[in-house]
């Protein structure tokens, strides 16, 4: 058992693999060889990690979560329930294709919502936040609120995970923060 982390005995963590102290692997999950899976994360029931996956700091995985070889989670990433990653474009089941697995890019503390599917190869950027059931086909803008099948833009979301109603300067301020953002050329950035 790896040191300072909770493994429930109806799981499977494969060797080699790296977990970091404080994560908590619940039941019915498959950590596959050679991932990485930072501190303090949580890996709900019937998770499936497949091997190289690379999982940063605090990041939460909900039940029935699939994260394939490819995927890239930051810190303060959140995976919620039944939601699910692909790796190949086009796959079918008599072309071998893990060659041409395409890497797919979770940056730091985005959410990605119940049954949503991340089409491969993409960049979901800082804070950005995708709607349950959502179907990302495309790189999602840092602090971007992207909802639907395909998922399109709706707004503009905080860190703290509310909508952004931008003034005619172009600033907004998080209800629950107080933190300042700045809608500059389609792009928003924190700036207090």
């Amino acid at each position: 058992m790896k040191e300072n982390v909770q493994i429930h005995p109806s799981s499977y963590v494969d060797e080699p693999c790296q977990i970091g102290k404080g994560t908590k692997i619940w039941h019915f999950c498959h950590i596959m060889p050679y991932c990485l899976i930072g501190e303090n994360c949580n890996i709900g029931q019937n998770v499936v990690v497949s091997p190289h996956v690379q999982l940063g700091n605090n990041v939460k995985v909900q039940n029935n979560v699939s994260i394939y070889t490819g995927v890239i989670c930051e810190d303060d990433v959140f995976l919620g329930p039944s939601m699910v990653f692909t790796n190949v474009i086009n796959p079918r089941s008599a072309i071998v294709r893990k060659s041409e697995y395409k890497t797919t890019l979770v940056k730091k503390g985005a959410s990605i919502g119940a049954n949503a599917t991340i089409i491969c190869g993409i960049t979901i950027g800082e804070y950005a936040f995708i709607g349950a059931g959502a179907v990302v086909t495309k790189d999602v803008p840092p602090y971007a609120l992207v909802v639907g099948n395909p998922a399109r833009q709706t707004g503009w979301i905080s860190e703290y995970g509310h909508k952004l109603f931008f003034d005619e300067t172009g600033k907004a301020i998080c209800p629950e923060s107080g933190q300042v953002y700045q809608l500059i050329n389609n792009s928003v950035i924190r700036v207090q």
